[in-house]
């Protein structure tokens, strides 16, 4: 029962993890409308694999750091019942998260499971310090990082549009405009009939007109190499979160001997695929048209951002949140267009605030109960 009991604890988590986080990448290219839905997944989905791949070799940091080592006695960081505490309190926080729609760190949750299950088994003898200088210090300052480089990308990407004499086209909607006219009749019903207006011309709503740059570059349309690029930097977003992330579940089973770290990090790589394509609907509405409206020069500057900010941590072992950076970008790029959705900001921040206490108020239930 406890080896069952383990895997699906830690693919659990993964298939959470998935769901909340594989769209973050794209989020931009959905919002901006660039791709659809079912392309940007499609997206976000390889690029994900291709990261948690390319963890095999560049990410042992980050698997050092998520077993526990450091933060309670190793003999608790083997035991079953620590990580079945940990695996369950950071996934019941996360996929919660997930179904009402907000964007929450699985880093801040398996940091909550590991405190409060750790504190549980051990009490005081948790480091905390470790806690504070490994783990929080890289979490609170890459959305403030974030909110930095994406608003000053999207500036320096618009100062060089401006300098090229790039310019912007919007569609004009022009035609007949038809309308329903109501026909009194005698036994007291209405009939419905429709007939032609004059013909009329106005500018739509973004969502209905299409914002697009003129000009070619070597024979290549400004906006074709835009959507490319922004299509590509979505691709480097994923392909840094599944370098980030997937490592940080892979820890987890590590207590099995039989299973080697690329085994582990291949299967959490499988679960979190998953979730992503079947579970993140809720939280790519938030990220993609809840945060701020952008059109696909504001998105590409938040994907950059994002993407630069989470490779740089992967590779320096900082456990940054994907979805720190990733909002941070976003709330960057909306200050500077005056066009983020505050309230949205704020509901997600408290979210982002309740994520460590609750994860460590589950992991310290399961683990008491596991224990025993």
């Amino acid at each position: 029962m406890t080896i069952p009991l383990l895997l699906f604890a830690v693919f659990f988590l993964a298939y959470s993890n998935g769901a909340n986080d594989n769209f973050k990448g794209v989020a931009s290219l959905y919002g901006s409308g660039t791709l659809s839905y079912r392309s940007a997944l499609i997206w976000a989905t390889a690029g994900t694999l291709a990261g948690s791949m390319a963890a095999m070799g560049f990410a042992q940091a980050l698997l050092r750091t998520f077993s526990g080592k450091g933060l309670v006695p190793d003999h608790i960081v083997g035991s079953w019942a620590f990580v079945a505490a940990v695996a369950l309190g950071a996934a019941s926080t996360v996929i919660l998260a997930t179904v009402t729609g907000f964007p929450v760190s699985t880093t801040h949750a398996l940091m909550g499971a590991m405190v409060g299950s750790g504190w549980v088994a051990v009490g005081s003898a948790v480091e905390l310090r470790v806690l504070g200088t490994k783990i929080l210090l890289p979490l609170l300052l890459s959305p403030l990082l974030a909110v930095l480089l994406g608003a000053g990308l999207y500036l320096l990407f618009r100062w060089s549009r401006v300098r090229m004499k790039i310019t912007k086209e919007w569609c004009f909607c022009v035609g007949e405009e038809e309308r329903t006219v109501a026909i009194p009749l005698p036994s007291s019903v209405l009939a419905l009939r429709a007939e032609s207006a004059a013909w009329t011309a106005r500018i739509d709503q973004q969502q209905q007109c299409v914002e697009r740059y003129t000009g070619a570059f070597w024979g290549i349309g400004y906006q074709k190499i835009m959507d490319s690029v922004h299509i590509f930097s979505g691709g480097v977003v994923s392909f840094a979160r599944g370098l980030n992330d997937t490592p940080k579940i892979a820890a987890l089973l590590l207590v099995f001997p039989a299973l080697h770290a690329r085994s582990s990090l291949l299967l959490v790589a499988a679960a979190i695929a998953v979730g992503g394509v079947l579970s993140a609907r809720r939280v790519a509405e938030t990220m993609s048209r809840k945060i701020t409206g952008m059109n696909r020069g504001q998105g590409l500057s938040a994907n950059f951002a994002t993407g630069l900010l989470v490779i740089a941590a992967s590779l320096f072992g900082l456990p940054v949140s994907t979805t720190h950076v990733s909002v941070g970008s976003l709330f960057g790029i909306g200050m500077t267009s005056n066009r983020a959705n505050y309230r949205v900001i704020r509901d997600v921040l408290l979210s982002w605030v309740l994520t460590l206490p609750c994860a460590a108020l589950i992991g310290a239930l399961v683990y008491g109960l596991v224990s025993r």
